[in-house]
């Protein structure tokens, strides 16, 4: 077997939401696999805190900035563009939801998750293209957008920006994969399940009870993750593009 199919080792990868959640696990399993990592979040301190505690695995870096605007993601790209010549991997992570009910659904809670979620994608992977083509002129670069089963199948939550905007990414990320391959640049995508996180408070604070309705009888676990966004990273996944891997153990076809 090719022992170097999985391997990220002088890889330069950015991961934004890097600081908690999917993305920390994510960015945990680059930084095993030998890449220098850069974790973005909204929150400085808990940006800085992160990247220090991931510093002990290998190379990480805290860049707090906000990507909900078009402005937040040319800053960011532009902080990249200042430390790297290119950037390998870009994995989209950042994202919010918001629940409430259908008659009082506010118009904030639709714009603040659809700029984050759908949005601050399309518009950082703009800001960051130069850079992307630069690594990809001696391998694929990889582009990874982090979805949600919650745009593929319906949930009882009324996360209505939440699930139209994870699923407006699911096909966002095929679009835009077909520009991209032109210049040897990779876009797939992640469509976690439950996974427990901030943003999945039922996964973490109801772990048992949600894996009852799970066909493989558990929820996902850290290395779930990253070893799904480590192959579509590495060489093991250059020839998978414009799809979204689904990762939450058989819930989709266990819902109504």
């Amino acid at each position: 077997m090719n022992t170097e199919l999985f391997s990220l080792q002088g890889r330069v990868a950015l991961v934004t939401g890097g600081s908690r959640g999917i993305g920390r696990m994510i960015a945990t399993g680059f930084l095993r696999q030998g890449a220098k990592v850069y974790i973005s979040a909204r929150k400085a301190a808990a940006c800085d805190a992160a990247a220090a505690e991931l510093s002990e695995l290998g190379p990480c870096v805290s860049l707090p900035i906000d990507v909900s605007s078009v402005e937040g993601a040319r800053a960011l790209a532009a902080e990249i563009a200042r430390r790297e010549p290119r950037l390998d991997i870009l994995v989209n992570n950042a994202g919010a939801a918001w629940s409430e009910d259908f008659d009082t659904f506010p118009e904030s809670g639709w714009d603040k998750v659809m700029n984050l979620n759908t949005k601050a994608p399309f518009f950082l992977t703009q800001a960051l293209h130069a850079l992307l083509k630069n690594a990809a002129q001696e391998r694929p670069a990889k582009v990874i957008n982090i979805a949600s089963i919650d745009g593929i199948s319906v949930n009882p939550q009324e996360t209505y920006s939440y699930a139209a905007s994870k699923a407006g990414l699911i096909h966002l990320t095929r679009r835009m994969a077909l520009r991209l391959a032109q210049d040897n640049i990779v876009m797939s995508g992640i469509a976690p399940g439950a996974f427990p996180s901030d943003m999945n408070k039922v996964a973490r604070d109801h772990g048992d009870k949600v894996a009852r309705r799970i066909p493989a009888g558990r929820i996902g676990r850290d290395d779930d993750m990253a070893g799904a966004a480590i192959f579509l990273a590495s060489r093991a996944g250059d020839y998978v593009v414009g799809e979204t891997i689904v990762v939450d153990g058989g819930v989709t076809h266990a819902r109504a």
